[in-house]
């Protein structure tokens, strides 16, 4: 999961990048609200560790701007401040906060707090997958209540991660999904993977849907890029 961290202080900062980093999140760290700001804007993120008090855009003010627009307005945000008062705290979760944490912090409260707002990710993800509606491209029909699969009238049996995998793929058919996106959408901070799991989920997917997997119709390979679903 990649994790955006945004304090002042190097020696926290560099702290809580090299501890995250080594529990396997893919940490970006700023130590300005303005860069923050233009960060959040370009590219997404899983969650947001964000200062309160920061030079260039204080940290109530970019928690406000990242929940009002962008890619990023529903990123889970954990507030680091050495404020203590409730009201700090209130104010904090009225612009958007999603949890608060108070320096001086030990590594295994900020773990578990980031571990926690991970954990809600995952099910939010599984509870929308779950809401979505069925679909039907070249034969193959899938249907994310049941989490079924049926290839040419037959009924394909999935794992999680499979089925994830390609209705991802269905769902956006001729998209190009890279590696890297796909592994932070299917495993969604599962530690110990890599791009390399992804070529393994799709070698095993083709061998269940695919009429010849050494020619495969569905999920096509785009070299250099990753992969996408037919869409001719």
């Amino acid at each position: 999961m990649a994790l955006l961290i945004v304090e002042d202080e190097p020696n926290i900062r560099e702290l809580v990048r090299s501890h995250l980093e080594s529990e396997g999140y893919e940490c970006v760290s700023v130590a300005d609200g303005r860069d923050a700001l233009d960060l959040v804007n370009r590219q997404p993120f899983d969650v947001i560790l964000l200062d309160l008090m920061l030079p260039g855009t204080d940290g109530l003010s970019l928690c406000r701007a990242i929940r009002n627009e962008g890619r990023n307005r529903e990123a889970p945000i954990l507030m680091l401040t050495a404020r203590r008062e409730e009201g700090d705290k209130l104010a904090g979760f009225d612009h958007g906060a999603d949890d608060y944490l108070t320096k001086p912090f030990s590594m295994k409260e900020l773990s578990a707090r980031v571990g926690a707002l991970t954990r809600r990710i995952r099910r939010t993800t599984l509870d929308r997958l779950a809401a979505a509606r069925p679909i039907a491209m070249k034969g193959v029909r899938l249907d994310p209540a049941r989490r079924s699969v049926r290839v040419r009238g037959v009924d394909v049996p999935m794992t999680p991660h499979e089925f994830r995998l390609l209705y991802r793929l269905a769902f956006n058919p001729g998209e190009v999904f890279t590696r890297e996106r796909l592994l932070a959408e299917i495993w969604q901070g599962e530690a110990f993977v890599t791009g390399r799991s992804i070529d393994t989920l799709v070698r095993r997917i083709r061998l269940k849907i695919e009429p010849d997997p050494a020619a495969p119709r569905y999920i096509l390979t785009v070299w250099g890029d990753g992969y996408k679903f037919a869409d001719d």
